[in-house]
């Protein structure tokens, strides 16, 4: 399926559409204990990413041009990307920074092929956040992924000298 046979689905009722090479693909609303983690990463960035650019949750976008429209649990876009956005649109390529919050029914498979698509379209990093090991796996274009544990703490590429710890976003 094309993008713009895509845009014409309706949505289903409690679930949204994704667009994955091509293949329709419903996902379910994040469950309250996801949301909460996503709304904490979103709060402890907000602040940070000010004037760079903006932090969002729950954030569409398409990678590539014909056969993709994803949704990142939170992204950071740059200010100048953000300006390019169309209000009837989605953001071209993948934000700045998508992190995903790991949920049971997450796949590796899937998770990786995110990753990389990611990486591949205009992400400078990819976090994975893992409540079950209170981990952070951040992942660079350059092949690199770092694991942050409890007492590390992340640096924020868009707003140097600023980081965040792990403990508070686990908190």
């Amino acid at each position: 399926m094309t993008f713009a046979e895509f845009e014409q689905l309706p949505n289903p009722k409690g679930k949204r559409l994704e667009l994955h090479h091509g293949e329709v693909v419903e996902v379910a609303p994040p469950k309250h204990e996801h949301y909460r983690r996503q709304l904490r990463v979103r709060r402890l960035m907000e602040s940070l990413a000010d004037p760079a650019g903006e932090v969002e949750l729950e954030f569409a976008y398409r990678p590539t041009p014909e056969h993709e429209c994803w949704v990142a649990d939170v992204a950071f876009v740059s200010r100048e990307r953000c300006d390019l956005i169309p209000l009837d649109g989605y953001l071209g390529g993948a934000p700045d920074l998508v992190i995903e919050v790991l949920s049971p029914s997450n796949r590796d498979a899937e998770i990786e092929e995110k990753r990389k698509l990611c990486l591949g379209n205009s992400s400078r990093e990819f976090w994975v956040v893992d409540d079950e090991d209170r981990e952070i796996k951040v992942s660079t274009p350059d092949g690199r992924t770092v694991t942050y544990l409890a007492g590390q703490q992340i640096p924020l590429f868009f707003a140097p000298g600023s980081v965040l710890s792990v403990e508070d976003i686990f908190s």
